[in-house]
């Protein structure tokens, strides 16, 4: 579990990086360079790399927001050769917006029913 979690903390570095130089708009592309791994052939669950994320997000030096946390568990379960998805969703009144990780459309790092306060607005 501790290599999990360290690679969990390096998955949020990656994941400020790009979102502080890049911003949203290259959130496709960023993904799409985390290209679904072969290699690792599942060796640790969906949950067990969620729960890694969960520890590192307690002991990265700052908070780490929604947009960032999902796309750094994006990267670590793509990593892993899960094919995670970031959804990004919004609702009207009050505005807010909310991103979360998908798995073959089942919510692995938030709770499920944020699919229904939210509108899907972007899936990458």
């Amino acid at each position: 579990m501790i290599r999990l979690v360290a690679e969990a903390l390096a998955s949020l570095l990656r994941a400020e990086w790009h979102l502080r130089r890049h911003g949203v708009r290259m959130l496709h592309e960023v993904l799409e360079g985390a290209e679904l791994s072969t290699g690792n052939d599942h060796c640790c669950t969906p949950e067990q790399l969620c729960r890694a994320m969960d520890i590192a997000c307690v002991l990265y030096f700052k908070a780490a927001l929604c947009l960032q946390r999902s796309l750094a568990t994006a990267m670590l379960l793509r990593h892993y050769g899960f094919p995670a998805e970031v959804v990004i969703g919004a609702r009207i009144l009050p505005f807010k917006s909310h991103a979360w990780v998908e798995l073959n459309n089942v919510v692995v790092n938030d709770k499920g029913y944020v699919r229904h306060i939210y509108r899907e607005l972007e899936r990458c």
